[in-house]
């Protein structure tokens, strides 16, 4: 039987390329993207090979969404059909301030790529798996937006990626309802605090809001701890659940006093 093939957006490092290690030791064959070509990319490919999957570099701008079906195509011609689409690619606001000082080109290039350019992406694939049908893979398919502890913690001196990841959330619950008889799972993973590159300026603050109980573990998340939740979900494991937000957080969202 030919394995499983997964599209991970954003997986030139941190979460997006822990994401596509798991998926490879979970048997998939995967495309892992990004904006540009860089060996970094070039590194997470061949990582993929080293762990048995077939893999490729996948060179796209989310955000242009005039040519989500060529990249899919593109995808799907190397690999074969994809079964899992992971939305991980996504951008965090230009610079953090007060909420009164947000600029248009910050909210715009938020909303471009973080919510409308996944929906499409979402809405390219679905088309896509409709038109096969759900009897043409013997795996599970499935759509796994990351979102953020954001999409429902509102964080003021980051409003407009708040806003964005919000509306992600909303679009992931609105393909799961629609594509939940069509074969097609639909789930949203939560991160909280995960310890990346991306995070790194903001880990001094941070540490401290954790030791004075932010979240009810007292450590950083790892780009494991989502990867771990996504091939859970990529592998099937929760059949009978639709649109579930999964949260990786520490404890951060949950109601304490």
């Amino acid at each position: 039987m030919a394995r499983p093939v997964a599209l991970v957006t954003g997986a030139r490092r941190g979460i997006g390329k822990a994401i596509a290690l798991a998926l490879a030791e979970a048997g998939f064959d995967v495309a892992v993207n990004d904006v540009q070509a860089s060996p970094e990319l070039d590194g997470v490919v061949a990582m993929l090979q080293d762990l048995g999957a077939q893999a490729m570099s996948s060179i796209a701008d989310l955000s242009d969404i005039t040519r989500h079906e060529q990249w899919l195509a593109a995808v799907e011609e190397t690999l074969g059909p994809v079964d899992c689409l992971v939305n991980n690619a996504g951008v965090s606001v230009m610079s953090r301030g007060d909420l009164l000082d947000v600029t248009p080109e910050s909210y715009d290039r938020c909303l471009q790529v973080n919510t409308r350019g996944t929906f499409f992406l979402m809405q390219a694939f679905a088309k896509s798996a409709l038109k096969r049908g759900a009897s043409a893979s013997p795996h599970p398919r499935s759509i796994i937006t990351i979102t953020s502890s954001n999409a429902v913690a509102a964080s003021p001196q980051r409003s407009e990626y708040c806003v964005s990841k919000a509306g992600l959330s909303m679009a992931t619950t609105l393909f799961s309802l629609r594509l939940a008889e069509e074969g097609v799972s639909v789930y949203e993973v939560q991160p909280g605090l995960i310890e990346t590159e991306m995070t790194a300026p903001s880990k001094a603050r941070y540490d401290a809001l954790m030791a004075g109980g932010l979240t009810a573990m007292q450590r950083w998340g790892r780009p494991e701890d989502v990867a771990i939740a996504v091939r859970s979900l990529a592998i099937g494991s929760f059949p009978y659940s639709v649109g579930q937000a999964i949260r990786v957080d520490g404890g951060l969202l949950v109601n304490k006093y």
